[in-house]
C-alpha cells in the first residue's frame, strides 16, 4: 500500500500493475497493460514492486531482466537497473525479484539468477554488487536465489535467501 492508502498489485499474467483506491472494484492500470513486451510502455512478467515517497512505482520486470520506474501518471517507464538482456555483467540482471529504494534514490535489486544483491546509484548505468555475487551457495559470502529485500532505519539490510531457506542481515553503507 502506498502512503495514500492505495493498493498496488503486480499482475504477471496480464503484464501490468494495477492500483485500487478504497471502494474501487476493477482498479486502474498504472504500469504496463500494453501486452507482453520490452518497450518502455510494456512489461514481461512483473513481480515485485516498490512505491517511493514521491509515489513513483518501481517494478521488477522479470523476463525483461530490468527494473522500471513509473512516475505517477506516466504512460511509460524508465529503466533504472538492468535492461541489457539477461546476464551477469554489472549492466545486466537475471530474473530480478525484490527491490528497495533508499532515501538517496539508490535502487537495490535481488538479482535472483545471479545470486547477488546489486545497487544502482541514482542515474548510474551499471550496478555494484553489495552482497553475494560469488556463485550459488550457502557460504557467508554467497546467496542462492535471493527474492526479497527490506531495510530498517538503522541501515540494516534484510535479504530473503530463498533456496537456502534463510533470511540474512547485513549492514550496508548508504553513502
Amino acid at each position: 500500500m502506498d502512503k495514500n492508502g492505495n493498493l498496488d498489485v503486480s499482475g504477471y499474467k496480464k503484464d501490468e500493475v494495477r492500483q485500487w483506491t478504497k471502494g474501487e472494484v476493477n482498479g486502474t492500470i498504472i504500469a504496463g497493460g500494453n501486452g507482453k513486451g520490452n518497450n518502455l510502455n510494456q512489461l514481461n512478467w512483473p513481480t515485485f514492486i516498490f512505491v517511493d515517497q514521491d509515489g513513483s512505482l518501481y517494478v521488477s520486470d522479470n523476463n525483461n531482466h530490468r527494473v522500471m520506474k513509473w512516475i505517477k501518471d506516466a504512460k511509460q517507464g524508465i529503466i533504472v537497473a538492468g535492461g541489457h538482456g539477461q546476464g551477469n555483467n554489472l549492466t545486466q540482471l537475471s530474473n530480478p525479484h525484490g527491490i528497495f529504494v533508499d532515501h538517496l534514490n539508490n535502487v537495490y535489486v535481488a538479482d535472483f539468477g545471479n545470486h547477488r544483491i546489486v545497487r544502482w546509484s541514482s542515474g548510474s548505468k551499471e550496478g555494484s554488487i553489495i552482497v553475494g555475487g560469488n556463485g550459488e551457495g550457502k557460504q557467508q559470502n554467497q546467496l542462492n536465489g535471493p527474492i526479497g529485500l527490506s531495510m530498517d532505519c538503522e541501515g540494516h539490510f534484510y535479504v530473503v535467501d530463498h533456496r537456502n531457506n534463510r533470511i540474512r542481515k547485513f549492514l550496508v553503507d548508504l553513502d
